[in-house]
């Protein structure tokens, strides 16, 4: 009986440890989701094994963990040229010692969610194109060892909480918009360099502590702090500080403060002598007096003219007032003009339409960090797809809907067959709504086919069809169009198929181009008030083509082999598939397995496509007209007799018609 309760007993306890070991935070997990859908460019898929449906992320590319593989504790994904936004939820991550992203092509502010990360030691995010101030939640980081932000776009000062990180050993805050003072708190008067050593006294504070720091390339202004005189002084150069020997910024570069006291004696506050004064006036010719009040009337005029036009143009237009920055009085406001004639010719929908056609907004059938999809059927109408975007009102600014009008008039330009149509857009103030209306491809996406459905039933015919018509409609998009257009995340997740499997391009990641956009736009703006903004003045849409060929060359891949961009038994499938693509004997081994049936001939010409379009040197990829006449003239559409003689003959004819 003993012995049997031990046995019970182990078991139980045995079980528990399973189940413990083998759960794993489902928050963490969908932190890092949340990541990677604010990722809208990954052009070598380092994030492609990123699956959402995995339980336990330990394996995806970039991820460590803890030993018992229940916390991730090292994200690290440098040099990938990733673009994107630092998502939030990455505060989520408590467990994680480093955060390092160095090297991509990162936007927008540092999210002040990261402070929470409290075993964090290491925060690298150097090399990227971040904006907006240093959060002073960065200052909660009690553990973290170095901070690295160089080569950003950071401004404002530096948050004095830093300073409290007793820790931090290494700070590069280099290459940057920085202002104000190096701050150094504590006793800012003692040098960490005693008696040939660098002091780890326990009386140093702040940046005093601080054994590799680099300041360089900023605005910051005053001195250098006595405890940090002994750092090398290129960490220093750049600057406007006032150091003489130290390379400083020109001083019309620093606002007109002198980076430099070249005369420690002399008193800038005290005006010239009068003598002086009138010396100097004397000297200047007549003529060049003369000459010099002439052209100040000359520019001065056009100046006025210039002005009384652009004011002419804007009352000319429909304005409305958009919020800048939202403040407690709300007096921060900017008047921006929207031209009414840009989008004439765009139905504009009802919110209440459309939360009818979509059933009160309950059918979701996609999600993105800042966008809802939902799937409808208006009234006596097309079924369609209705992208929201999820911005709170105080956080939509001027630019915003100036560059959410420009995006609706660019997308209602396309009209192809094998592009997907805009229907219509809806903006209203109250609830707060902006989307995007499209018709709905009904067949799903081609990853759902390729990967989720029935792969068998996808015949060779069928993938050749649809192949030509992506080509089809990046070569509409790309040389038929002007000026010319791409998508912004071309997988086949973007690929729509209609009932009878015509790929339709969607770009429904669009609203992360307006988000790149209006970034740009709103960190050069510092004042308020009314702007009018002409259409032709505003940052045009991102153009890759050489990326969407590049994307097409992969899709080709994924269409013919049924493997997806990332897998981990073979791991990227271009890497995986260049052993077979130039090799006849082996070529069919690309193949997807399901395929019972398929033709050498369209093998080669798919694998001599993919070869170009996937070319380590641009200048020697194909453009997608050229892609379009090769699959077009060489490709072979219709159904071989061979195939036709099969027991499934009808079957399979049905399928690929």
């Amino acid at each position: 009986m003993t012995l049997h309760t031990s046995f019970l007993l182990l078991c139980l306890i045995s079980g528990i440890i399973f189940v413990k070991c083998d759960s794993f935070p489902s928050h963490e997990v969908g932190a890092l989701t949340t990541f990677k859908e604010a990722i809208y460019e990954d052009p070598v898929l380092v994030l492609s094994n990123w699956n959402a449906l995995d339980p336990n992320p330990c394996g995806w590319y970039g991820i460590s963990c803890t030993d018992a593989r229940d916390h991730v504790v090292k994200l690290n994904i440098s040099g990938s040229s990733l673009k994107g936004f630092l998502a939030q939820e990455l505060g989520q991550l408590t467990f994680m010692q480093e955060l390092i992203l160095h090297g991509n092509k990162l936007i927008g502010i540092l999210p002040k969610e990261l402070g929470m990360l409290k075993s964090l030691q290491v925060l690298d995010l150097g090399m990227n194109q971040l904006s907006g101030h240093i959060p002073p939640e960065i200052g909660r980081l009690t553990n973290v060892v170095k901070i690295n932000l160089q080569s950003n776009g950071l401004t404002g000062k530096i948050p004095p909480e830093l300073c409290n990180l007793r820790y931090l050993q290494e700070l590069r805050l280099d290459k940057n918009k920085l202002q104000g003072t190096v701050p150094a708190a504590g006793n800012p008067d003692v040098s960490p360099y005693i008696n040939g050593k660098y002091g780890a006294s326990r009386n140093l504070t702040g940046f005093c502590r601080l054994k590799v720091a680099n300041f360089s390339n900023n605005f910051f202004v005053g001195s250098i702090p006595k405890c940090l005189e002994d750092l090398p002084r290129s960490s220093f150069q750049g600057n406007c500080l006032q150091q003489k020997d130290s390379k400083q910024r020109p001083t019309i570069q620093c606002g007109g403060a002198p980076p430099a006291k070249s005369h420690p004696g002399a008193n800038l506050k005290h005006p010239p002598a009068k003598g002086a004064s009138k010396h100097q006036r004397a000297s200047k010719p007549v003529w060049l007096l003369a000459l010099e009040i002439a052209t100040g009337t000359m520019v001065g005029s056009l100046f006025l003219v210039a002005i009384l036009t652009a004011l002419q143009k804007c009352n000319g237009k429909s304005s409305i007032i958009i919020p800048w920055k939202k403040s407690a009085s709300g007096k921060d406001h900017m008047t921006v003009c929207i031209d009414s004639e840009t989008l004439k010719d765009v139905v504009r929908y009802s919110r209440q339409d459309l939360e009818v056609a979509c059933e009160d907004f309950s059918n979701i059938i996609g999600s993105s960090p800042d966008s809802l999809v939902y799937k409808g059927t208006m009234k006596g109408g097309p079924e369609i797809a209705v992208i929201s975007f999820c911005i709170k009102e105080e956080h939509w600014t001027g630019y915003l809907e100036l560059y959410f009008e420009r995006e609706v008039a660019d997308l209602a330009r396309l009209n192809h067959e094998n592009a997907g149509k805009l229907l219509g857009y809806c903006r209203e103030s109250t609830p707060f709504t902006r989307m995007l209306v499209f018709e709905y491809a009904s067949n799903g996406t081609l990853y759902e086919h390729l990967h989720y459905g029935e792969g068998c039933q996808f015949s060779w015919t069928r993938r050749m069809k649809i192949a030509i018509g992506i080509a089809r409609g990046l070569k509409y998009l790309h040389t038929e169009l002007e000026p010319p257009f791409t998508i912004s995340e071309l997988n086949s997740s973007a690929i729509y198929l209609t009932e009878d499997f015509s790929p339709k391009l969607v770009d429904f990641e669009c609203w992360k181009t307006i988000l790149a956009r209006s970034e740009k736009n709103s960190a050069a703006i510092g004042n308020q008030g009314a702007l009018c903004v002409l259409p032709n003045s505003l940052e045009a849409r991102h153009l890759d083509v050489q990326g969407n060929v590049y994307a097409f060359g992969v899709l080709l891949l994924e269409i013919i082999s049924g493997r997806p961009p990332y897998c981990k038994e073979k791991g990227f499938l271009v890497e995986w598939a260049k052993n077979y693509l130039e090799l006849p004997e082996v070529m069919s081994h690309v193949v997807d397995p399901e395929l019972k049936h398929f033709k050498n001939e369209d093998l080669k010409v798919i694998c001599e496509v993919v070869n170009l379009c996937i070319h380590p040197d641009s200048s020697k990829q194909l453009s997608m007209k050229e892609v379009c006449t090769i699959l077009e003239s060489r490709i072979d559409s219709s159904v071989p007799v061979d195939f036709k003689t099969s027991s499934l003959a009808w079957a399979e004819l049905a399928l690929s018609s």
